[in-house]
């Protein structure tokens, strides 16, 4: 590979790489990297088992107080409600009132 002006090297040692997404993470444990590097641009190769993690949506207390009163419910309800619908203040409103 050397005579084509690749290196490529075996990073030891990997514990974990966490690709982090809006939608949420991608997790790979225990995997392998190799390092690539051609014409001066270094690639990654990893080898492994992935698991993904959906993103937790947070929900501000404001938005959790206003969805209660709009909805005129609690605000345990009012949360549970908008974490089911990925934080959609209006969506969250119409579902408690229906």
């Amino acid at each position: 590979m050397k005579k084509l002006g690749m290196n490529v090297e075996q990073i030891e040692d990997v514990q974990s790489i966490v690709i982090k997404t809006p939608k949420g993470n991608y997790i790979f444990d225990s995997a392998e990297v190799q390092a690539m590097t051609m014409q001066g641009q270094t690639t990654y190769q990893i080898t492994g088992d992935i698991r993904f993690e959906p993103a937790t949506v947070e929900i501000p207390k404001e938005d959790v107080t206003m969805v209660a009163s709009q909805a005129n419910v609690s605000e345990e309800k009012a949360r549970e409600t908008l974490v089911a619908t990925k934080g959609d203040i209006a969506e969250a409103i119409m579902k408690l009132a229906s």
